[in-house]
């Protein structure tokens, strides 16, 4: 009453400055014109305190985005009901938050981080041809992830990964892993289209730096599979339930397809990489982004029997060359045993890329081939073998989960629930050209010793040593043996 009181004589004082609205004004047009200003000041000011919770009967706001104050964006309470979007939404530099996000919030923003040192006896497996560094630290990967619920059956997700975001402009991977989104069914059948996460074993699909136990990545899951492998498409996914414990989980997508050659027909399948040439994130803007205009087809069948048990086998098929009919096929199967603080997983691929040793019409690199030449010394270590058609692999890793209890007695805020280390042990094993044999074949070999502790399940920090009796010296493209030892960590966020 009293605040009315004060409002009603601020509005009286000011009658003086507009004389030629006073002497118009009778007693009563004196009052309601107060009693109207006040009201609506009232209403401005609970508005203010009470952003979202409008006083009954008084006047709500413009729904129309594009006008009225410019909002707070992510502080603002979820709205009831989402705002009406058009193109005939009014305004000029406010348009810019003519979003429906805006004023109905519905994406989470998340991610993952990790940075590692490593210090090796010779040259790093995976510095490049140019050189290698015997230690050094590397940010390696900064990912963020945006996700949202734009109804109940209808989801995005989304994952920009960065990597060795330290370097210079041109060094720097950007690039999608996935982008996609999915229209719920049931739980049977859904549907789902975008960039997607090829279903080519299990590393592929689960590969954050936070979920690993080790900091490397299995070398058949690098240069066979290859991780992280993602094409633009389409397909289906979802889950059945066979028997009284049994679970069936698939997915099976139609997509761009690989890139298996250069635009002057070299091979991008080789001795020293693998795969990783092929992937679609790899290939040339100037394509078209398909370079035959076909599509390959690939998917993944999972069988849990009960639970802490489960294997999968997946494939791939697709044509990789834009002049001839060069398909590259991979196979895979995965699994993964889980009994108490045990972990049994692993891995193992075959690929083959067809007639990949020979020459496709209208090969013009080294001067130009005849098509089917045999191309003897092209990206293998030997001079006198050719390009890789058969490729194989496999890693088996062991995981023990513990936590001493001194270490939980001596400090239970650092190492009590949720907190544990584990003790690592890992196989790998590949073989980039099957054709290849000798001292100077495609074989690399690996084994790798961790320990690791994550003070939450988000967070971890790693330690390992590899010994790799067969690694790559990209100094001089051969093979060498190696050790290493790797630090690092990693943390959603």
């Amino acid at each position: 009453m009293k605040l009315r009181s004060i409002l009603g004589a601020l509005v009286i004082m000011s009658l003086p400055v507009m004389p030629a609205l006073a002497e118009n004004l009778t007693p009563e047009d004196i009052k309601k014109l107060v009693d109207e200003a006040v009201e609506k000041r009232l209403q401005e000011r609970e508005h203010r305190e009470n952003p979202t919770e409008p006083r009954e009967g008084a006047a709500i706001p413009s729904a129309e985005p594009g006008i009225g104050s410019l909002p707070e964006v992510g502080k603002e309470r979820r709205a009831g009901q989402s705002q009406p979007l058009s193109f005939g939404s009014s305004g000029s530099g406010r348009l810019i938050y003519a979003k429906p996000f805006v004023s109905f919030p519905k994406a989470i923003v998340g991610g993952y981080f990790d940075i590692q040192y490593r210090a090796h006896r010779n040259s790093v497996l995976e510095s490049g041809r140019d050189g290698g560094t015997t230690n050094g630290f590397d940010q390696q990967r900064f990912v963020p992830f945006i996700y949202a619920d734009i109804t109940e059956h209808l989801k995005f997700a989304s994952e920009l990964e960065i990597e060795h975001g330290i370097r210079a402009t041109n060094d720097v991977e950007i690039s999608l892993e996935f982008a996609h989104v999915d229209y719920l069914v049931n739980e049977k059948v859904n549907l789902r289209g975008g960039i997607v996460l090829i279903p080519l074993g299990k590393f592929n699909l689960l590969h954050d730096s936070p979920l690993n136990d080790l900091t490397d990545r299995p070398i058949v899951s690098r240069l066979i599979i290859p991780s992280t492998m993602s094409e633009t498409g389409a397909g289906l996914y979802g889950t059945f339930y066979p028997g009284r414990t049994g679970k069936l989980d698939y997915e099976v997508y139609f997509t761009t397809g690989p890139c298996g050659y250069n635009g002057d027909g070299e091979p991008r399948v080789t001795e020293i990489d693998g795969t990783k040439g092929a992937r679609q994130r790899k290939c040339g803007s100037a394509d078209g982004l398909d370079i035959n205009n076909g599509k390959a087809v690939s998917g993944r069948l999972a069988f849990s029997p009960m639970l802490g048990v489960e294997v999968a086998g997946s494939g791939y098929f697709g044509n990789q060359s834009a002049t001839s009919y060069n398909p590259l096929s991979i196979f895979a199967i995965d699994w993964t045993i889980q009994k108490g603080p045990f972990e049994l997983i692993g891995e193992a691929a075959w690929a083959h890329a067809r007639g990949n040793s020979r020459a496709i019409p209208g090969a013009t690199f080294n001067g130009g081939f005849a098509p089917g030449t045999r191309l003897t010394g092209i990206s293998t270590l030997n001079p006198l073998a050719a390009p890789p058609e058969r490729l194989q692999g496999f890693y088996v890793q062991g995981n023990y989960h513990f936590m001493p209890s001194f270490l939980t007695k001596l400090s239970p805020k650092r190492f009590g629930e949720g907190s544990t280390f584990t003790a690592v042990i890992r196989y790998d094993r590949v073989n980039l050209n099957l054709d290849n044999k000798g001292e100077n074949g495609g074989e690399l070999e690996q084994i790798s010793f961790g320990l690791n502790y994550r003070p939450v399940e988000d967070a971890v920090i790693k330690m390992s040593y590899q010994y790799m009796p067969k690694a790559l010296n990209p100094n001089g493209e051969q093979r060498i043996h190696d050790s290493a030892f790797v630090i690092s960590a990693a943390t959603y966020f």
